[in-house]
């Protein structure tokens, strides 16, 4: 077992984000994990990415707070404990409307399937 405490995380930018900072939970530069990452986001109001692809599928996990996620379908607000998926290729931008902060599990494949990319570019 390999135990990440949160006090020894590393924070991380991600590109195309603002008003926000995230710290390295799991996988890439802060554990052996191989398959993927995990990140935690925190966004302040008005916060958020702006509109991007990645490569490989994404896992969201709101814990608190409210963040409303846009694609081509249209916008869905996800709240505490609410998740969703965005498959490899999808288009999104985030955004916290509210006039608090809000908290996000990131978790993103390290690499694509058959490739020996590290995923270091996908920031979420």
């Amino acid at each position: 077992m390999e135990v990440k405490r949160l006090h020894a995380a590393a924070r991380y930018d991600a590109a195309r984000h603002f008003d926000m900072r995230s710290l390295r939970l799991q996988g890439l530069d802060a554990t052996h994990v191989e398959h993927f990452w995990v990140g935690l986001s925190h966004f302040l109001p008005d916060g958020g990415a702006q509109w991007d692809a990645g490569p490989t599928e994404k896992v969201y996990v709101v814990l608190s707070g409210e963040i409303t996620l846009t694609t081509a379908g249209g916008d869905v607000v996800l709240k505490a404990l609410d998740s969703c998926v965005i498959p490899a290729g999808e288009g999104r931008s985030i955004r916290n409307d509210s006039r608090l902060p809000a908290s996000m599990l990131v978790i993103l494949a390290s690499a694509l399937p058959g490739s020996q990319s590290t995923g270091e570019g996908n920031n979420g």
